[in-house]
């Protein structure tokens, strides 16, 4: 449109200088009279593009081409500025990927924000919150829920084991999830291959059916679709293969190789039984609220339907108060790691600012050298809204090419947040960077350019043509006034680094305390560990399923380098779920109408606490000939023994049992408080019988712990020819037993503390980036100053001052502003590492230690990144400084 604009004016000129010419007009006198009578070309054109098109559009492309050149011309500024604001960029990126994936993104399930987790607490059973979270649902509540409810479009529960298949090679154990009808029906996910289970399948006593996940359908079957029909062996019993799920898929939170069935036998449920997790979809319209409302209404018409069995009385769980705290499925996942998360994005947020200051600094540094090139403009005619505006929009630019940067940068801050995530940070599998991350880092990257380019701009915008035409090409000494700005953000990035070292030291100073607390077993890298099931369908009945687990013993031990073996049900902090019941204690009286608190218990065999490395406090550990003789001996933890009779010495000869028809066992040992759920948490009263006993789970004949883990004491433990000889010698004991969960305690201990480790690892990492920001500002300010003060300093040093009262000088300046930020950091930090309370163990949020050792860490540092230009100053040549004026 501007070429045409240009070829029409030219024709009308044209046209003109021909009629003129016709007249008799000489053709050079014909164009200036042309040209005279149609007037100022250039502006003509200007005003016929300002009715075409935006000019404000076109000075902001200007501005844009102005302000690249400006950039290519200070290469080494721009390299600095880009690297500096693209490191933090690509820090927040990559966190915010990670907060994004795990909190912000709905679930991958249909319609996920009508999912919710059944979850329900019980604050009347005394015992119960020291090793469960909440109260899981027993068969007959879910089939009371099922039935009666009005809040729900459909419901279902599930519960988390192993099975042990064969016949494919060497015998595997495999993860598996047991879901009732309504499950699937409420993730609404369909399957890959094949369909979901049929109400025939269902039922009790229905066709043997199984689901694979897609992983196991890879590995195992190759992806082979033919596989519908065909028919695997899962712990002894021949099951047909019905469907396959797809990729990515999992139940709520957990991983699984295979997904059974669960028919449950309406006519021999009872009330008890809280193993399985309840999962539901909310009817449109329906809320959290009624929904809650609604269980609450179905607990007395639980209570009514169903018993414990002749003589029970089902209303005795009003003592519990049982209360329906009914959570969003996504709520369930995610657990408590919104906090840590926000806690990791907060400080790398703040890493951002530092860094925002950091080139705000340099940003000043660099308008206040183009104040002659300001002043022209000015005096040219540009108005302050318009030098504003040019110096915002190169600053934007910068900002937004430190993004493009930044988002290489983290791709790769990504992969090392998921190697150095903790295995059990939720949706792990699911962080990437989306569309909403490159959004982020966008606006990120606009508001960062604003941020460092603001301040430069309206500090050296104002009108000052007159005073910067006189002082250009002049070396003067720089006011205090002309130092404020780059003095605040010193002060500010010393107090935000102050902040961040803070919480990284109490981070450090948690880790310290947890690594200080004995976790019930001695020596974890010491301690080989393994999963081993012997289903009912391999060996039926439990006095074999005993001596089969006591050969594999021997056999272990026999093996070179094993000091001790032995096995529990399950050891601390693996992650399986927890066995609880009611303990009675025959020296206390219980009213009818109460239920005696709740305890953790497991089954042990001798040699268990040798090969743990446990301590035993009180007593003896019980015999093999007490476990064959079926002797009701008993074991109990120290912190249940202080409880119930004052001393561990004073349980020896006390007796228990776990309901009333039970026999009454002997305690003979008392064992050292474990801690089972993480060295944070405190240790569960617990209760250890016998590996075989009488009587186990109801009145009825001896019954083994079938599934449990082996622990091996060796030197040798996690070496390979190690674990084969482990293998040789279980599967010469029996061919068909997988071994499963093969790893070393140091891998499950450094499992329980590995959120810790990651926010150590994280805060860390921020600290660092922060301190380094934090000196180089520091630095950068006193050398810049010290370059401004040349001529000042040339003549303290003329008129006699030594080298040391210059550096004196240099480093009070420079001391001062740390100072200062570290009062106001520590002031800062007094308030926001109270935020931090629930991530802290063996240390308060205001601890004064980690506040002193900060604070003189930081002040010392400053006080080194000042030195050199300190120095640099005492070799001021007066001459020379003064002759430059």
């Amino acid at each position: 449109m501007y070429r045409e604009l240009s070829e029409e004016i030219q024709a009308h000129l044209d046209e003109k200088v021909e009629e003129l010419v016709a007249e008799g007009m000489p053709r050079e006198e014909a164009k200036r009279a042309a040209r005279r009578q149609f007037g100022n070309v250039p502006l003509i054109e200007e005003k016929s593009r300002d009715v075409w098109a935006w000019p404000s559009v076109e000075d902001l492309f200007a501005d844009v081409r102005f302000g690249l050149r400006a950039l290519s011309h200070s290469r080494v500024f721009t390299a600095v500025a880009l690297l500096t604001i693209a490191i933090g960029i690509a820090a927040n990126a990559a966190v915010f990927s990670v907060v994004n994936s795990v909190l912000l993104k709905p679930l991958n399930y249909p319609n996920a924000e009508q999912l919710v987790a059944l979850h329900q607490v019980a604050p009347g059973a005394e015992g119960l919150a020291d090793f469960e979270n909440g109260l899981l649902l027993s068969p007959s509540m879910y089939v009371t829920y099922s039935d009666h409810n009005q809040t729900f479009q459909s419901l279902g529960v599930w519960t988390t084991g192993t099975a042990n298949v064969t016949g494919m090679a060497e015998p595997e154990q495999v993860r598996t999830v047991a879901v009732s009808d309504g499950v699937f029906q409420t993730l609404g996910v369909p399957p890959a291959v094949g369909r979901w289970f049929s109400q025939i399948d269902q039922e009790p006593n229905g066709p043997s059916r199984v689901m694979l996940s897609y992983g196991y359908w890879e590995r195992r079957f190759g992806g082979d679709r033919t596989v519908i029909g065909r028919n695997i062996v899962v712990d002894s019993q021949s099951r047909e293969i019905v469907g396959v799920m797809p990729q990515g898929f999992r139940f709520v939170d957990s991983d699984f190789d295979l997904t059974t069935p669960l028919a449950f036998n309406r006519g021999k449920l009872i009330l008890a039984g809280f193993g399985f997790h309840g999962i539901a979809r909310l009817k449109p319209g329906a809320t959290i609220a009624e929904a809650n409302a609604d269980l609450s209404r179905m607990l007395p018409i639980w209570m009514d339907s169903w018993s414990n069995g002749p003589g029970s009385n089902p209303h005795i769980y009003e003592t519990w108060k049982i209360t329906p705290m009914i959570q969003s499925l996504k709520q369930q996942v995610i657990g408590n790691i919104g906090e840590l998360l926000w806690v990791v994005m907060g400080t790398i947020g703040v890493v951002m600012l530092i860094a925002c200051a950091n080139v705000t600094n340099l940003w000043l540094v660099r308008v206040e050298a183009r104040q002659q090139e300001l002043a022209v403009r000015t005096a040219l005619g540009a108005g302050r809204a318009r030098i504003v505006r040019g110096l915002l929009v190169e600053s934007v630019m910068l900002g937004i090419m430190g993004g493009l940067v930044g988002v290489g940068l983290a791709y790769a801050g990504v992969r090392f947040l998921v190697a150095v995530g903790p295995s059990n940070l939720p949706r792990l599998n699911e962080i990437s960077i989306d569309g909403r991350t490159l959004a982020f880092t966008f606006v990120l990257s606009v508001l960062a350019g604003l941020l460092f380019g603001l301040i430069p701009a309206l500090k050296y915008a104002a009108p000052r043509t007159a005073s910067a035409l006189q002082s250009a090409g002049r070396t003067i000494s720089v006011s205090r006034e002309r130092h404020r700005a780059r003095n605040l953000l010193v002060i500010g990035q010393v107090a935000m680094a102050l902040v961040l070292l803070m919480c990284a030291g109490l981070m450090i100073r948690t880790f310290g305390a947890l690594r200080k607390v004995d976790p019930g077993f001695a020596d974890p890298e010491h301690l080989q560990i393994m999963r081993i099931s012997i289903p009912g369908s391999l060996i039926a009945g439990s006095e074999l399923v005993m001596r089969t687990q006591n050969a594999i013993l021997d056999k272990l031990a026999a093996i070179n380098g094993v000091k001790s073996a032995g096995f529990i049900s399950e050891m601390p902090m693996e992650g399986f779920d927890s066995d609880w019941d009611q303990i009675y204690a025959e020296d206390r009286v219980y009213a009818d109408n109460a239920i005696p608190p709740l305890r953790l218990y497991k089954h042990i065999s001798p040699g268990l606490l040798q090969a743990a490395g446990t301590k035993l406090v009180a007593g003896r550990e019980m015999t093999w000939s007490e476990v064959y003789g079926l002797q009701p001996v008993v074991m109990v933890s120290e912190n249940l023994a202080r409880e119930m009779w004052g001393t561990p010495a004073a349980a020896i000869g006390k007796r228990l049992r776990e309901y009333p028809k039970m026999p009454w066992h002997e305690v003979v040992g008392v064992i050292q408080d474990v801690r089972e759920n993480g060295l944070q948490e405190k240790a569960p009263e617990t209760v250890y019988w016998p590996a075989l006993m009488e009587n186990a789970f109801g009145p009825g004949p001896a019954e083994a712990t079938r599934t449990a883990t082996f622990v091996i004491r060796s030197d040798r433990a996690g070496t390979e020819s190690f674990l084969n000889e482990i293998h040789t010698a279980v599967w010469s004991v029996n061919s068909n037993l997988p071994l499963a969960s093969v790893r070393t305690m140091q891998e499950v201990y450094d499992k329980s503390v590995a959120r810790t480790s990651f926010t150590v690892v994280m805060l860390g990492i921020a600290g660092t980036m922060a301190l380094t920001l934090g000196i180089i500002g520091i630095y950068g300010v006193m050398s810049y100053t010290v370059s401004q003060r040349n001529r000042e300093i040339g003549i303290r040093l003329a008129l006699g001052a030594q080298g040391g009262d210059v550096l004196q000088m240099v480093l009070r300046q420079g001391t001062k502003l740390a100072l200062l930020g570290v009062a106001i950091g520590v002031g800062a930090a007094f308030g926001l590492t109270r935020l931090m309370t629930n991530l802290l163990y063996g240390v308060s949020a205001h601890d004064p230690l980690t506040f002193v050792v900060v604070a003189a860490l930081l002040i010392l540092v400053a006080v080194l990144a000042c030195y050199i230009p300190a120095r640099r100053a005492t070799l001021v040549d007066p001459i020379i400084a003064l002759r430059y004026e």
